[in-house]
């Protein structure tokens, strides 16, 4: 997901997409630990697509805050 398309969700959404993303992620590391993952790319996507993700709603909250400021 590309930070213009996250900035387009609300916050509820952008919620769920981060739990779904955890548990994606926590299960991509358990298979790699066991040896049954192959695309090890995976791991580095999904971190990515995460860290976009928090970073808008840290963003959506900062504006947040300035406009109830």
């Amino acid at each position: 997901m590309k930070p213009n398309e996250a900035r387009e969700k609300s916050m509820i959404d952008l919620e769920k997409k981060t739990s779904e993303l955890q548990e994606e992620l926590f299960h991509l590391q358990f298979k790699k630990t066991s040896g049954q993952l192959t695309q090890t790319s995976n791991i580095k996507k999904t971190r990515k697509e995460l860290a976009v993700i928090k970073t808008v709603m840290q963003e959506k909250k900062c504006e947040l805050k300035r406009e109830l400021s």
